[in-house]
């Protein structure tokens, strides 16, 4: 790897600008004792920075890119609708495409409505869940991450559990009051909170694959018990699956595990690589959202022609491809890799899968919850993932993120990949060993 000279020259300019030098936290490589590089450009698996270094790329733009950067189609359709204006404040016929092609693959879905991103999407899900019901308190789950907005900022995920804040100043206390918090895959947590509380829950919102300390499976089971009590209690059920939607399979993980939630909220994959959010459900609930209803929501660059013209690009092409069984192959050829490599070196790990997400924690004990998360050995990550950056990986700059292969990524790069990590280890290795001498 080159040094990247330029990269470090435009973070102490983007300092005088931005806070902390970035549009969104994790970018700033805190938590691995770097400096953010600047990309240039990326095609395929491939990213390139300022300063001439090429990466094989696992974050993928956080998940969105599942066909890869630049991906050719998706550019077209992208330019095509630029040609014809960047944005109109006006309903669009590319609306109701994307919209139809959502509600056809989600069966819980029966109506739709597009935002602009994953905050927006859970924000309004929750206020629509609240007239719904006439009720005030929701229920998030610790680690899980549903956004920056008020009724989410507590014992949070993604960036906040990276910087190890557990909420954030500027919310008034009354108000994260009315959000209550249990144990993800652990349902006695919830029961606790509905026996005391039941009747004045509006809500659950939960992410079905948490993707924000990590990846953590959920077990079924916790699935179908949220199902349950929510259904017993009058309260609604909302699956964030901005990260997991369209990324498992064609649709959303709900698909996989039979699991219909009441609302369901998107992004990431559904704008094909621009800004964009959606959040659908069963139609007497959606109904109550203006202008069919009473529930205000709006936004001026809300069905923005380009991220609709993107979106409906991607979803065809997913829809229409054998995609997820080469991710699948892909996922299990990497993961698998993994475990023989840590296995040779007699290291303590945790490798969590689902198809074409994974992450991988320096930790003894399963990760399948937000204690277990915070007890992986994250200077040890971090120690990894600067090694993987000099071999030329590209991986999230933190334990707490998820790992993406998307259909641009070859079985090659998965070797040469395999073959980077493995170097990573054993000079891991050594150092300990040359610290316990």
């Amino acid at each position: 790897m080159k040094d990247p000279i330029k990269s470090r020259a435009r973070f102490a300019e983007a300092q005088k600008v931005m806070p902390g030098g970035v549009n969104s936290p994790v970018r700033a490589f805190k938590a691995v004792g770097l400096d953010p590089l600047f990309i240039e450009k990326a095609k395929g698996s491939r990213i390139y920075d300022i300063d001439g270094n090429v990466f094989i790329d696992y974050v993928c733009s956080w998940g969105p890119l599942i066909l890869g950067h630049a991906y050719a189609e998706v550019v077209h359709s992208i330019c095509q609708a630029a040609e014809y204006g960047t944005s109109y404040g006006a309903p669009c016929e590319k609306e109701i495409e994307l919209a139809g092609l959502i509600c056809e693959a989600i069966p819980s879905i029966d109506l739709i409505r597009m935002v602009n991103s994953g905050t927006e999407a859970t924000m309004s899900a929750v206020r629509v869940a609240r007239a719904f019901t006439g009720r005030d308190k929701i229920v998030k789950f610790e680690g899980c991450y549903h956004g920056h907005a008020d009724s989410f900022l507590i014992k949070g995920g993604s960036g906040l559990l990276t910087s190890g804040i557990p909420t954030s100043p500027g919310i008034p206390a009354d108000y994260a009051a009315e959000t209550l918090v249990g144990r993800y895959n652990h349902i006695e947590s919830l029961t606790e909170i509905f026996e005391m509380w039941g009747k004045d829950i509006a809500a659950v919102i939960v992410e079905p694959v948490a993707g924000n300390m990590g990846l953590v499976v959920p077990d079924r089971e916790f699935l179908l018990q949220l199902r349950k009590i929510t259904a017993d209690y009058g309260s609604l059920l909302i699956f964030d699956e901005v990260i997991s939607g369209f990324r498992c399979c064609y649709g959303g993980y709900q698909n996989l595990i039979d699991i219909k939630p009441d609302i369901t909220t998107l992004g990431k994959i559904i704008g094909g690589g621009l800004p964009v959010g959606a959040y659908g459900g069963r139609r007497e609930i959606m109904e109550r959202v203006a202008p069919a209803g009473d529930v205000y929501q709006a936004g001026t660059l809300s069905g923005n022609p380009l991220a609709m013209a993107a979106g409906a690009a991607t979803l065809k092409l997913l829809r229409d491809s054998d995609c997820y069984a080469f991710l699948e192959e892909l996922g299990e050829y990497m993961t698998g890799g993994i475990k023989e490599l840590l296995l040779s070196q007699g290291m303590d790990y945790q490798l969590n899968h689902l198809g074409s997400m994974f992450s991988l924690f320096f930790s003894s004990q399963p990760v399948r919850d937000y204690d277990s998360a915070v007890k992986s050995d994250t200077g040890l990550y971090s120690r990894f993932y600067r090694i993987l950056l000099e071999e030329g990986l590209y991986f999230p700059p933190s334990q707490f993120e998820v790992c993406f292969i998307s259909a641009a990524h070859t079985r090659e790069d998965i070797e040469s990949s395999l073959l980077a990590m493995e170097k990573a280890l054993h000079m891991i290795r050594q150092e300990a060993q040359n610290i316990c001498r």
